[in-house]
């Protein structure tokens, strides 16, 4: 098996999705790209995080986002987004894909739910509600919100293919 994999089809790749624990979900003008299967997870810190994080986004034109994910070892019926980083420009409607994107992977995997931890303050409450997230384990210093499936995900979009 190789380290790194590149999945441009979900129906094709669905086997491999269901296997691998990391991946990177890529949008771009709207438009599903690929999804890098990954043999360790994404390292975030919050340093990084705001120093590089922000001056990536601010510097790259167009209209994308790419998404990290984890399958937790120690909750292996969970999904966590590790994180995501987008250009200056991206759209609603490419953010909006790209968590379609996750919610069907949560699918594949048979997930109970999905995890984050926003620390951006442009990922706002608004949005994550929209798109069935809601607040988690509240912290002083943390914004956590969960998508809870256990079993019953939302419906597929008719843009997704059938996947086996």
């Amino acid at each position: 098996m190789p380290l790194f994999e590149t999945v441009t089809s979900l129906s094709e790749g669905a086997d491999r999705l269901r296997r691998r624990r990391y991946g990177m979900i890529e949008v771009a003008d709207g438009q599903f790209r690929r999804i890098v299967l990954r043999p360790l997870p994404k390292i975030v810190s919050g340093p990084g995080v705001h120093l590089l994080g922000q001056r990536r986004h601010r510097r790259q034109p167009g209209d994308s986002i790419r998404i990290f994910y984890d399958q937790p070892w120690r909750f292996p019926n969970f999904l966590a987004v590790k994180y995501a980083e987008s250009t200056a420009g991206t759209s609603l409607g490419t953010v909006i894909r790209a968590l379609a994107i996750l919610d069907e992977i949560a699918r594949l995997k048979q997930s109970d739910a999905l995890l984050c931890d926003a620390i951006s303050e442009r990922i706002t409450t608004r949005l994550l509600s929209r798109e069935g997230w809601e607040p988690h384990c509240p912290s002083l210093f943390h914004r956590h919100y969960i998508k809870r499936f256990y079993g019953v995900y939302p419906p597929r979009q008719g843009w997704l293919p059938a996947v086996p």
